[in-house]
């Protein structure tokens, strides 16, 4: 069913839930543990594959393409509801598969959804891993540890910022390397890893890159303009405005208040240019360097402090009673389970099995 070739041991399945109908990867024996995987942004359920297939004995992994990627039934995604339209999808698809509590494991946007998740579902959740995963706070538009947003407008935040070109291409499946800036492969191979890595299975996983929907429904989304620097603000629809401050920022406090408190597992690359303090993919980053005129300094819009943030907010969760590791790979970029699959999985089966 899967419109990607899988590798031996990986099913696909469409899974009827209330909400759309899901498509899902698995693998491993039908009464295992089941452990969630939830893929990032510009990317689907393949990304996993390999992760899945080493999950130690007696685990089942479940994988799915969430709304508005890869082969799921196409829904609009409500930005104004931040993470919560995949959470409610990815609870259902549990419930439908019978699964009551799991494991789960986001990567980049999936981690910003597993956030949402661990605010809304605590109960359901036996351990959380993130790989890469967004701040809690969102993507653009905040300033300080504590997600003080730049302008109250939330201007710096959402579908508005993604390149045109770029999701151009995605559209329209473009696999080659010409005008490199805006070609996804060379994208995927420049800052999904760090160079001069390059996956064996580099064409699957392009295919999983453009299985986005681009669509002025889904990517890159609607904007509003603003009088704020850089002159555009977040819209309503699709996942890059779901990621706004404006709609996700406030999970926080749930975060932090849950309970119960599943450990968490927080893994991500030295040299990650996608999520970090000065990523290359933020605004105020890019103002700062001088790559987006206007900038209006450091005082009113710095570069988002996204890893310091994520700390931040774990150290809160663990003042509460949670408890949290922070593992940072060297040499590693945005993707470490499948930059550097031994290390991470190491981590990542301690957790799981130790439980």
């Amino acid at each position: 069913m899967s419109s990607i070739p899988t590798l031996p041991g990986i099913s696909s399945q469409m899974v009827d839930t209330p909400r759309l109908q899901i498509h899902a990867l698995t693998s491993g024996p039908a009464d295992g543990t089941p452990v969630l995987f939830i893929h990032g942004n510009n990317s689907c359920s393949t990304f996993w594959e390999e992760t899945m297939l080493a999950l130690p004995a007696g685990f089942r992994a479940i994988a799915s393409d969430n709304r508005g990627y890869g082969d799921t039934e196409f829904k609009p995604v409500d930005a104004t509801r931040g993470c919560n339209d995949w959470v409610d999808d990815l609870l259902g698809l549990m419930d439908a598969l019978g699964v009551d509590r799991f494991h789960v494991v986001g990567h980049s946007l999936g981690g910003s959804i597993v956030w949402a998740m661990l605010a809304a579902a605590p109960a359901r959740l036996l351990s959380v891993t993130v790989a890469a995963p967004g701040s809690p706070y969102g993507f653009g538009g905040t300033k300080d540890l504590d997600g003080t947003p730049s302008w109250d407008d939330f201007a710096g935040s959402g579908g508005g910022l993604v390149s045109a070109e770029f999701a151009r291409r995605e559209g329209e499946g473009d696999r080659g390397e010409e005008n490199p800036q805006s070609a996804p492969r060379v994208v995927m191979n420049t800052y999904y890893w760090k160079p001069p890595f390059k996956p064996a299975r580099e064409e699957e996983l392009l295919s999983g890159l453009l299985s986005i929907k681009v669509r002025p429904d889904n990517h890159p989304g609607d904007m509003v303009a603003s009088e704020n620097w850089p002159g555009v603000g977040p819209g309503l629809l699709g996942p890059n405005n779901a990621l706004s401050p404006k709609y996700i920022g406030d999970s926080v406090a749930k975060i932090i208040a849950a309970d119960p408190k599943p450990p968490v597992l927080w893994v991500r690359g030295a040299d990650d240019q996608i999520v970090g303090d000065m990523s290359l993919f933020e605004i105020g980053t890019l103002g700062k360097l001088g790559a987006i005129p206007g900038w209006p300094g450091d005082e009113a819009f710095p570069p988002q402090p996204m890893v310091g943030q994520t700390r931040r907010v774990l150290e809160r969760y663990a003042e509460a009673g949670g408890r949290f590791t922070e593992l940072v790979l060297p040499e590693c970029g945005h993707t470490p389970y499948i930059e550097k699959p031994e290390e991470f999985n190491a981590a990542f089966h301690a957790l799981i099995a130790g439980l």
